[in-house]
Parts: C-alpha cells; sequence; structure tokens
C-alpha cells in the first residue's frame, strides 16, 4: 500500500474486541501502518481468544495494550495511568470490531478494562465499526447504544451484510480493510482546508452507444479524476463524483454513474451548481453515432461507414451557467504542442485552471498510475509536475484549488 499523506504521523489507536472479524484488524492495522500511521492497538481479553497481541506488533512494530494495569514492555507510559497516557495526543480511535459487549460499555459509560477506560479518557474523534453474529446487530438493544453514541459525534462505519460464521445470513459483517480505511480518511479529514466546500469531480472515459452491445470510448480508466476526488474529501470537502468508471467506491463521495457524454453533462450542470469547485478530469467524448441501432449489427460487407455527430462541449455549457462554480479547472490529453493547445483551451472555455499531460508518453497518462502534467493558471502561470503518482498529482491540484477559494 503506497504511504497516505493525511495519514502521515498520524497516532490512530486501534480498538479490537472479541469478534471473529479480529483476524481484519490484523490487515487494517498493516495497512494504516504501512500508509504512514504510528497505530498503538488495545485488545480486550475477548479479543485474544481470536487473535494473538504478537500479530498487531509484527504488523505496526508498537508494543500492543491489553492490560490496564500494565503497559508493553517497551512502553514508557506510567503503568497505572495507561489509559490517559494512550488517549492524549491521539488523533483518532478506531474501534474495529466492535462487538454488541463493547458498544454497550460505550453507550453507557462502563469502564472495566483498557479499552474502555481509555474511551472515556480520549478526546480525539471515536469510529466505531460494529461486528456480531445472527440478529445482534439489528436487536433494539444493539440499536439504541448505536443511536446514543451517533448522538454524541461518534463516527458509525455501517456493518456488511453476508454469512457469518455461524452460517446465518444478515447485517454485521465487518467491512473490508479498503473501506474501513476510507471511512478513517473520511474522519480525519474533515477540519482540512477544504471544509465547508463542495466540490465536484468528472471522471472517466465517456461510452458512445453505437448498438445494444457496442460503444466507442477512449482509455480513460478514470483513475486521476477518483484520485482528486478522494483528495478532496481529505481535504474536507463535500464531493460529488460523475463517473463512467467502475472503480472501488470513493468512500465519503456521492457517486453519480454515467456512460455517454450527454448523461455527463446533465449530471454536471445540476451538481456544479453554485458549486465552490467543477474538476473536469474525465475524457468526454467529442464525437457520438448519428444513429443507434435498435438491433446488434450483423457482419455485412468488408467495409461499415459511421456517421458521427458532434457531442456538447461541457465545459462551454458550464462557462454560460447563471450558478457557474467558483473555481473551474479542466483538462488537456494532449498528442502534440502540449502547452500551446493547452493554454488556447484554457482561455477558450474560460477555465481557472486547466491540467495539460502528453498521452504519447509510454509511462505516464491513461491507465497508469502515474502521471507527468502542466498545470495552468489563467493569471499565465504554469506549474509542471514531474512524473509521480496520481494521488499526488491529485492533491497538488486540490491546495492550488483550495488556495484560489482563499
Amino acid at each position: 500500500m503506497n504511504t497516505i499523506t493525511l495519514l502521515q504521523n498520524k497516532r490512530i489507536l486501534l480498538g479490537v474486541s472479541g469478534s471473529i472479524a479480529a483476524y481484519k484488524a490484523i490487515d487494517l492495522a498493516s495497512k494504516l501502518t504501512q500508509a504512514g500511521a504510528l497505530v498503538d492497538v488495545i485488545m480486550t481479553q475477548a479479543a485474544q481468544q481470536f487473535v494473538t497481541p504478537l500479530a498487531f506488533q509484527a504488523v505496526t512494530g508498537r508494543d500492543v495494550y491489553t492490560d490496564m494495569w500494565q503497559t508493553g514492555s517497551g512502553s514508557a507510559l506510567p503503568t497505572h495511568i495507561a489509559h490517559v497516557g494512550l488517549g492524549e495526543g491521539a488523533d483518532l480511535l478506531v474501534i474495529a470490531p466492535a462487538t454488541a459487549n463493547t458498544l454497550a460499555k460505550l453507550a453507557h459509560g462502563l469502564a472495566d478494562d483498557l479499552l474502555s477506560v481509555t474511551a472515556l479518557a480520549a478526546r480525539c474523534p471515536l469510529v466505531i465499526a460494529p461486528a456480531m453474529d445472527g440478529g445482534m446487530y439489528t436487536h433494539p438493544a444493539t440499536q439504541a447504544n448505536l443511536t446514543l453514541l451517533v448522538q454524541r459525534g461518534a463516527v458509525l462505519i455501517e456493518p456488511d451484510e453476508g454469512r457469518f460464521a455461524s452460517g446465518l445470513t444478515g447485517k454485521g459483517r465487518l467491512p473490508e480493510t479498503a473501506a474501513l480505511i476510507g471511512h478513517i480518511r473520511q474522519a480525519l479529514g474533515q477540519d482540512g482546508i477544504l471544509a465547508g466546500q463542495k466540490v465536484v469531480v468528472t471522471a472517466g472515459g465517456t461510452r458512445e452507444p453505437l448498438d445494444p452491445v457496442r460503444y466507442l470510448t477512449n482509455h480513460s480508466s478514470g483513475k486521476q479524476g477518483t484520485a482528486i476526488a478522494q483528495a478532496a474529501l481529505d481535504a474536507g470537502a463535500s464531493v460529488t463524483l460523475i463517473t463512467s468508471a467502475s472503480l472501488p467506491a470513493t468512500i465519503g463521495a456521492q457517486i453519480v454513474q454515467v456512460e455517454a457524454a450527454q448523461d455527463m453533462l446533465e449530471a454536471v450542470l445540476e451538481h456544479s451548481a453554485g458549486a465552490s469547485a467543477l474538476i473536469m478530469a474525465a475524457a468526454v467524448a467529442d464525437y457520438r453515432p448519428a444513429t443507434r441501432a435498435k438491433q446488434k449489427i450483423k457482419k455485412g460487407d468488408d467495409d461499415l461507414s459511421l456517421s458521427l455527430t458532434r457531442n456538447p462541449d461541457i465545459l462551454l455549457n458550464v462557462k454560460d451557467m447563471a450558478q457557474r462554480p467558483k473555481v473551474v479547472v479542466g483538462f488537456a490529453a494532449e498528442s502534440e504542442n502540449l502547452l500551446a493547445n493547452a493554454q488556447s483551451k484554457l482561455m477558450r472555455k474560460g477555465l481557472d485552471m486547466l491540467v495539460a499531460n502528453d498521452i504519447s508518453a509510454t509511462d505516464a497518462g491513461f491507465g497508469s498510475d502515474n502521471n507527468r502534467v502542466v498545470i495552468l493558471s489563467k493569471d499565465g502561470t504554469q506549474r509542471p509536475i514531474e512524473l509521480t503518482s496520481k494521488e499526488q498529482i491529485a492533491q497538488t491540484l486540490i491546495e492550488l484549488v483550495a488556495s484560489q477559494l482563499g
């Protein structure tokens, strides 16, 4: 897993309680550590019946805390106030999995083990990810406890539905690591540089139907636009992602799935009206088939001619909006005369910024996890970014957008 700027040196308390899903918490601790976080694990006695403290120590490289009366061998925390030392300075307390018993303790202020005592002493945000078998999650007692916790400001990660260890099926499975980290990022970034701002991002290449089974498209994967949406979430923004791509869900974003250019135009005009920023990272098709065959086109002559018609220009439509977003960013994928063509597009479409990249490069761009770009601004400045991850480009772009928004 790549490092995540938002998680760099963040001290995260990971509480693990007694559920078979505790094995997933090992992967969560590992991925958070790889991303740059400092993860201190607190295990209940019941959790240790499923997984060992040594497993967490191996993936985090840090002491694991299991006893209210003593700390790990390498810790400098005073033994009689370990819960205060653990809670002090923590950026986030995540309890995953959180059993019904643990939720009841948290809701009613019970404090009979290190995890529940630390939860009372900590002043950082609390994220809870319930996991339990059978009908336990939907039981009125559990739901009442969750309601109390959410009212107090706890962030609830809803469990998944599926099969339990008992063989029953229902709601109560701990989500996978990627989803958990998405929620953790949202909790950590809520007070970021774009807090209170609405950002709309487009991603992916549009698909223009030719017949019921074929379409015209391009090589855009949607990775850059999705990375920008995540960077905006990390900065605390309210994010709408309008996408044609089939990438893993961006936790915290409102996802609007589209297909053709006309669909994207309608979605952009609807969702970006009055927004703080619109970032058009999608590769929108310039043309579409003039007619769409109702039935599959069969093989006939050796040659097949298609008549194409021009798609609407989304950015020109945005330019004329009565409630145009405060900052509008376009993208230009060019195969020649990169800067000249990009500058022309920037001025012609009334953009505040434009991100230009050379699609002839073989080590970046479409489908790759990396890119090299030049960010042009309407004031004439140009900011080249050498080959780096699309996540890093997204973060730089979001910082520039935040700067323009003041």
